[in-house]
Formats: structure tokens, C-alpha cells, sequence
């Protein structure tokens, strides 16, 4: 068994809770379903927001999922780069799975599929 990571990101259209809890849960559960993840295998969930999000905290909403109350979170600002991508969540999951490098499924949604559209095409439908 291995620590792997698994990425993900989204974008909102703009700074409000119920919209940055709504596309954060969005992509966990994508995360989850994608990568047949359940909350025992999790070392912990690395979050960052750009710094034009700061109406909520997004790991509520994975605090949420039934099972994963307990799952270790930590949220912080990403980086502020020229040309960066505004109004966007990220995800690092630290998983302990059986699954190689080439298996997990890296999910990126909404606007955040230009940060990695290499990865978008592995996703499953």
C-alpha cells in the first residue's frame, strides 16, 4: 500500500458560502466516486482558495459527507500569481491505496479543467 496524491479543483462565480460549500462538496464526492475512496484510507486533505475566497471555510463541506468528520483538514491561501486561475478551490487528498500512479483520477471541474486538461481526459463519466 502506497500514499498517493490525488488532485482536484473548481472554480465558483463568486465569493459566497453556500456557493464555495456546494462546489467544494461537488468535488470531493467526485473525488471519492472517482477513485472508490473511503474516508479510513485518508491521511489527511490539503485545501486552498485563491485569495479573492474568504466567505467560508471550504472544508465544510467535507466535514459533511456522512463518514468523513473525522478525516484530518487543513485549509490555506494559495499563492497569488500573475495569470492565475480567480475563484479557485483546490484539493490535495493524501490517500493510503493499492491503486499505481497511472490509476487515480485526478478531478478538475467547472473553469479548473484548463489547469489541467491532460488530467480531464482521464476522468471517468
Amino acid at each position: 500500500m502506497m500514499v498517493r496524491g490525488i488532485r482536484g479543483a473548481t472554480t465558483v462565480s463568486r465569493n459566497e458560502e453556500k456557493e464555495i460549500l456546494d462546489a467544494t462538496g461537488e468535488l470531493m464526492v467526485s473525488i471519492i466516486e472517482q477513485n472508490s475512496l473511503r474516508p479510513e484510507q485518508i491521511a489527511c486533505v490539503l485545501v486552498t482558495v485563491t485569495q479573492d475566497i474568504d466567505s467560508t471555510f471550504p472544508a465544510k463541506a467535507i466535514r459533511a459527507i456522512p463518514g468523513w468528520e473525522l478525516v484530518p483538514l487543513m485549509g490555506s491561501v494559495e499563492m497569488d500569481a500573475q495569470g492565475g486561475l480567480p475563484l479557485c478551490i483546490r484539493l490535495m487528498v493524501l490517500a493510503n491505496t493499492d491503486k499505481g500512479q497511472d490509476e487515480i483520477v485526478h478531478v478538475y471541474l467547472n473553469d479548473a479543467a484548463v489547469l489541467r486538461p491532460d488530467l480531464v481526459q482521464r476522468q471517468k463519466a
